[in-house]
Parts: C-alpha cells; sequence; structure tokens
C-alpha cells in the first residue's frame, strides 16, 4: 500500500509540471501571420519585361552547359520550377549518361506577350535550334531529320527568387503561332 503523504507527493508533482506546461504553452509566441501575394510587378509591361528577361538568361545557361558536367546544368535548373524543372532534369541527366555532346546555341525571337495575373505570366516565342546538333560518343548526330529548325512555344512562368522575380513553369510546343 502506499502512503497517504507519498500520493500527495506525487500529485502535486504532476499538479506542479502540469502547471508549468500550461504556462509554457500559454507563453508561446503567436504563429506569425502568412505573406498575402502583391504583384511583384508594377505593370503588365514590366511583368513581360522579367518574363522575356526570364527566358534569356534561361536560354544563356543552357547554352553554357558542358553535357559531359552535371554540375553545369545547375545553373539552368535554378530558372526552372515544376514540369519544366522535372523535364530538364529527364533530358540532361539522360544527355550526360548517354556521353552526348552538344554543338551550337539555341535562340529565340517574336517574344509575345499572351496573358499575366498575379501569379502565371504567359507568353509565345520563337526558339531557333537549326544551329543545335547533337552528337553521341562517336560524333554522330542523335537530332531526328525532321526536326523543325524553328518551334513556336507557349511558356508559363511563376513567381520565384530569381534574378527578375520569375521562374519557367512550363513549357509547350503550339502552333499557335508560325515561326
Amino acid at each position: 500500500m502506499i502512503s497517504p503523504t507519498s500520493s500527495s507527493r506525487s500529485f502535486a508533482r504532476a499538479a506542479a509540471l502540469t502547471s508549468a506546461l500550461l504556462l509554457l504553452v500559454g507563453c508561446a509566441p503567436d504563429p506569425s501571420p502568412s505573406p498575402t501575394p502583391t504583384p511583384a510587378f508594377a505593370s503588365e509591361e514590366e511583368a513581360f519585361d522579367a518574363a522575356e528577361a526570364t527566358y534569356r538568361a534561361y536560354t544563356d545557361a543552357s547554352n553554357a552547359t558542358d553535357l559531359h558536367d552535371p554540375h553545369s546544368f545547375e545553373s539552368v535548373y535554378r530558372w526552372l520550377r515544376g514540369e519544366a524543372l522535372s523535364a530538364a532534369k529527364e533530358n540532361y541527366n539522360a544527355f550526360y549518361a548517354s556521353g552526348m555532346t552538344r554543338s551550337g546555341e539555341t535562340t529565340f525571337d517574336s517574344f509575345t506577350p499572351v496573358s499575366h495575373d498575379r501569379q502565371i505570366i504567359t507568353a509565345r516565342l520563337c526558339l531557333d535550334v537549326s544551329d543545335v546538333e547533337l552528337l553521341d560518343t562517336n560524333g554522330v548526330s542523335v537530332v531526328p531529320a525532321d526536326r523543325a529548325p524553328r518551334q513556336s512555344l507557349e511558356v508559363e512562368f511563376a513567381p520565384a527568387k530569381t534574378d527578375s522575380a520569375l521562374a519557367i513553369f512550363s513549357t509547350i510546343s503550339t502552333a499557335a503561332i508560325k515561326c
């Protein structure tokens, strides 16, 4: 049998511990409020200019990659999010794994604004890959013979922590514009 004094002490300890926990919970700081999204750009024109600058930075980073050095891919990845990032990682990893070499540079023109809201900016552009060649380890081109030298793309940009405050979220081939 437990003596009353031991039981009283246990109860007192439990009560003190419970009181201390309640005091700690009561003194916890209030959670900070969630930030309200605000437009990153003062005007639609500024948003589209940032989108074009983003795509240009992405293209420059892509042209600067060395397909034999996976560390060089990181400069491309920082301009991508979502499906665009997943696709790029898959492609660059495949190029690296198969020992491919790239020559030539990708360029773009005809950057055409389509839509803009607080979260997504959409534009169409003509991608020029006429100068780009992908070579296997034997130096043989793996570019399909029917690849169009100029390709029409619709690109979606989303807010991101980049120099332009945007990143490419998706890129879809489209026949919406003639390149």
